[in-house]
């Protein structure tokens, strides 16, 4: 129901107006309806894209402009993840806690691994095999959040000799399966 048929129903009890079909009085009702459901369409998207976590457009853009380098991921859902990681960054943001926190900003699930060495820092990233898509912009944003005083070193997931072995492949079976090298060695 629109604002014009509920300007009309809530002014026809008084019988003041003649409100049938094409009078005056149903048109000018029916008129700023039009200008009042124009409004609230406007005000329902002003505070739908005003909210991260109901952001579907102009509101996740926006957003993003205020960051040195956009996130990867193109879905909404995780442009919200990963602008919200990216909004949890601070002054105090230098725990590995808060670390791993902050580079889900990147746009895919990365990790920060202490490498038992001062001053180190290893990067993997477990749900990828070999060097995730768009790695320059994302090498780019996990070393714009990891703290400067902190060398950084990525680290990417290939099919080892033993987990192939351990999967009792043969070259036959991987001749079979259409691998080629490059494929085999992503095959994790």
């Amino acid at each position: 129901m629109g604002y014009g048929t509920y300007l009309q129903e809530l002014l026809r009890p008084l019988g003041v107006y003649d409100l049938t079909a094409g009078s005056l009085s149903a048109s000018e009702l029916e008129a700023m309806g039009t200008g009042l459901d124009g409004a609230a369409g406007a005000a329902d998207y002003t505070q739908r894209e005003c909210i991260t976590a109901t952001a579907e457009d102009e509101g996740l853009s926006r957003r993003e402009s205020l960051f040195a380098h956009r996130p990867v991921q193109v879905s909404v859902p995780l442009r919200r993840e990963a602008i919200h990681a990216l909004l949890q960054i601070s002054g105090d943001s230098f725990t590995l806690e808060a670390i791993n926190r902050a580079i889900q900003g990147c746009g895919i699930k990365a990790l920060a691994q202490e490498t038992g060495v001062w001053g180190y820092i290893r990067i993997i990233f477990p749900d990828v095999a070999g060097v995730p898509e768009e790695f320059d912009q994302i090498r780019d944003i996990i070393l714009d959040i990891i703290p400067c005083h902190l060398e950084t070193e990525f680290y990417f997931r290939y099919l080892t000799w033993a987990e192939l072995e351990a999967q009792q492949m043969t070259w036959a079976m991987i001749h079979q399966a259409g691998h080629t090298w490059y494929t085999l060695e992503l095959a994790v």
